[in-house]
């Protein structure tokens, strides 16, 4: 089933210029880039991950190819991964190309070749899509990050491959990923599994993988759905260790399904706080996306609002929006989080967080096109990758929840 939003992407982000983005500084003045700064910026970005693609058609950690490491940059494992290369061609797909046609056409091509191998080449059992582990983006987002970002990627390219038998590929191999997601979600609802830093934003591209999966036509579970979203209610409950009710968990309010219940917290609040690595923004920013797309009846609807605004009133306090202090990758793919579940959500509290993530995100931009993490993910790939995602965020077609759809 061909989906329209990459119909939609296709033809919208042929072409650049984004416009001007403009915020109000808090003396009351604006501040704006210059012409279409925010277009150049994803242009630039975007040529660069072309420039450095490997051989065999993936990236790994800092460039496809070991000559374009940087001098001082510890690479953490060898050769091109499957995570890298997923979020690559992410960001090439939205930045104006699929692999039928558009800019990136022949990069994006050889991408998903790439990828398409890695995950045919996997046992059906398991969650992995891939036997090359101790990459820097696994050891920080979680061990199955591969198989959460390419699930979200084959969900956007499902039905857009300009061919019958690339296309039906695509769906198979995306069927393939969704039954390993579902199979090895754990018994809280989340995919926490240990072996990454912050596991939770694993947590959260799982999730976001299935929306998309099954927002294209794939069966999924309404059961991992639902398991989820429970996860997200109890883990917002949790106080951090040695606050509220202490060790033994508490009660929170959520609404599951349509209906407003009391739910008791049943993983220890210091298993809650170690998923996110100890930094609110990483929590925060998965239950944020979760809830802007949680609930099954207007007043559902409503009452899930009501937290994405209480979230997103903690995007001005600029220690919140830090994160861990310094932006690494984690943040960024944080802000994605948030950028998604706004835009969903819309209202001022999305136009004025969009505005300043352009803006910001132009000040960060290297000379090369290039964005680096300052901690844990420093790997240019991933790095540049997700600040395209966030340059091009306001342009993605939201879809209605599927839950949320009258019949």
């Amino acid at each position: 089933m061909k989906s329209n939003r990459v119909q939609v992407l296709a033809a919208g982000v042929a072409v650049m210029a984004i416009g001007i983005y403009m915020q109000r500084s808090s003396s009351g003045s604006t501040i704006a880039p210059k012409g279409d700064s925010v277009g150049a910026a994803i242009d630039k970005g975007a040529s660069w991950l072309v420039s450095v693609q490997g051989k065999d058609g993936g990236w790994g950690q800092d460039g496809g190819e070991t000559s374009y490491v940087r001098q001082g940059e510890h690479l953490e494992s060898n050769g091109n991964d499957v995570a890298n290369t997923a979020v690559a061609a992410e960001a090439l797909l939205h930045a104006g190309s699929t692999p039928a046609n558009r800019k990136y056409q022949a990069a994006l091509e050889r991408a998903v070749s790439f990828i398409l191998r890695h995950v045919e080449a996997s046992p059906a059992e398991g969650l992995a899509v891939t036997d090359l582990n101790g990459t820097q983006i696994q050891r920080k987002l979680g061990p199955f990050i591969d198989t959460f970002l390419t699930t979200k990627l084959l969900a956007e390219l499902d039905g857009s491959m300009g061919d019958p038998r690339l296309n039906a590929r695509v769906r198979q191999d995306l069927q393939k990923c969704v039954a390993k997601i579902e199979k090895n979600q754990l018994k809280d609802g989340s995919w926490n599994i240990a072996g990454g830093w912050a596991p939770i934003l694993g947590t959260s591209m799982a999730s976001r993988s299935l929306y998309i999966a099954q927002q294209k036509g794939v069966p999924v579970s309404p059961r991992s759905m639902a398991k989820v979203e429970e996860y997200t209610v109890m883990a917002q409950a949790a106080p951090a260790p040695g606050v509220g009710v202490g060790a033994g968990g508490g009660v929170g309010s959520g609404t599951i399904g349509g209906v407003a219940t009391a739910v008791t917290v049943e993983a220890a609040p210091s298993a809650v706080y170690a998923a996110s690595a100890g930094v609110p923004l990483y929590q925060d920013a998965q239950a944020l996306e979760q809830f802007s797309r949680m609930g099954r009846t207007d007043g559902a609807r409503l009452e899930n609002a009501k937290k994405v605004k209480e979230i997103a009133g903690k995007l001005s306090d600029p220690r919140f929006v830090s994160g861990f202090g310094s932006i690494g990758g984690e943040e960024f793919f944080s802000y994605l989080n948030i950028s998604d579940g706004l835009h969903r959500a819309g209202g001022p509290e999305w136009e004025k967080w969009n505005s300043a993530m352009k803006l910001k995100l132009i000040h960060l931009q290297n000379e090369d096109g290039t964005w680096a993490g300052q901690h844990c993910i420093t790997g240019r790939v991933a790095v540049t990758s997700a600040a395209i995602l966030l340059l091009l965020a306001d342009r993605d077609v939201v879809p209605a929840p599927a839950s949320g759809r009258k019949n």
